[in-house]
């Protein structure tokens, strides 16, 4: 059975070639505006990093990266599935200073991801991190910071609606804020995925914080690696989508641990093991900046402000026989 949903009467925005002109439009507008908004500077990031060097994202914990042998170095190589800790370490090296981040372009496999409308085997999306005073280790600067990015995302959507006149996605720049136990409270017999449906319902944008501790249900709303964020200090960019009449996650973001909290969070999910790798004895011996940042999903971005119903509408990957053939009735073209 095909996991893919069609709304009723949907019809792709924009011709084959339209939908090009389009993606490149988001993506070389939109790096501009978040860049200017953040004081970002872009760098050259890895596909592949040494499986034993700690900086491969564990994400939820049970996702296999994908790996190779490589004889002439000596080493086995795993694709990245995202650059949350590659980041930081590269701050060090590259000599930024506080109030200066970098952004790349961040490519990853993550061959256990369920496919469906909005996900894909395939990761695209703009990486950053910035360097940050022990002062601003606040949920006011992190408050800031989103809403910073969400006017970058406005303008690229407003732009693009002026250089494309037949879309008219219309985007909401005021944020609304709430933690994810404020959230389990106001929605105590719904799900996560439900309560996020909900409060995007009535407020279409909105930044769910605290995001990977134990909520008082014993569940955390949804998973995240105990070594990059501070649970305490981070969260996920939603907006209504539309076309999928759901929420509709563009970014996961968040001030990252520093020695304190790296130590209290890996004891609470029970992975002191990873105190031995080279990252994490950088961090808890306070070798590492300060720093926040996240990932920004290119294919989404686009999903968003063009208006699509399936991410193979902008962007190529491998797909199941019924999805393929669900969307060719409909007339969708998957890329």
């Amino acid at each position: 059975m095909s996991k893919v949903y069609i709304p009723e009467g949907y019809q792709s925005p924009l011709s084959n070639y339209e939908m090009q002109r389009a993606i490149e439009f988001i993506k070389s507008n939109f790096q501009a505006n978040l860049s200017n908004a953040l004081n970002l500077r872009r760098v050259s990031a890895p596909l592949f990093v040494d499986e034993n060097s700690g900086l491969n994202d564990n994400l939820n914990g049970f996702e296999r990266p994908v790996g190779f042998d490589i004889p002439d170095v000596g080493a086995n190589g795993q694709v990245v599935h995202s650059l949350a800790k590659w980041k930081r370490l590269a701050l060090k090296r590259y000599e930024f200073h506080v109030g200066k981040g970098l952004y790349t372009d961040m490519n990853a496999i993550r061959r256990d991801e369920e496919v469906d409308n909005i996900h894909s085997i395939y990761v695209d999306q703009w990486d950053w991190e910035k360097i940050i005073s022990r002062e601003n280790r606040t949920m006011e600067y992190l408050k800031e910071t989103v809403r910073s990015i969400v006017g970058a995302v406005c303008e690229t959507s407003e732009a693009l609606d002026v250089a494309f006149p037949s879309l008219h996605v219309k985007l909401d720049r005021d944020v609304f804020f709430i933690t994810s136990q404020e959230l389990e409270d106001l929605y105590p017999d719904l799900d996560a995925h439900q309560r996020e449906n909900e409060i995007c319902r009535q407020h279409h944008t909105v930044f769910l914080m605290q995001i990977g501790g134990k909520l008082r249900s014993g569940k955390p709303h949804d998973g995240r690696a105990p070594d990059y964020d501070d649970w305490k200090l981070n969260g996920d960019i939603l907006f209504w989508n539309d076309v999928l009449g759901r929420s509709f996650e563009i970014s996961s973001m968040g001030i990252r641990v520093d020695e304190a909290s790296l130590d209290e969070q890996l004891n609470l999910a029970g992975c002191n093991e990873r105190r031995k790798l080279p990252f994490h004895k950088m961090l808890l011996d306070g070798q590492l900046p300060l720093t926040m940042g996240g990932g920004i999903g290119q294919s989404r971005l686009c999903m968003l402000m063009i208006g699509t119903c399936h991410i193979g509408e902008v962007q190529v990957s491998l797909w199941d026989h019924d999805t393929q053939e669900t969307c060719e009735k409909a007339g969708i073209m998957l890329l």
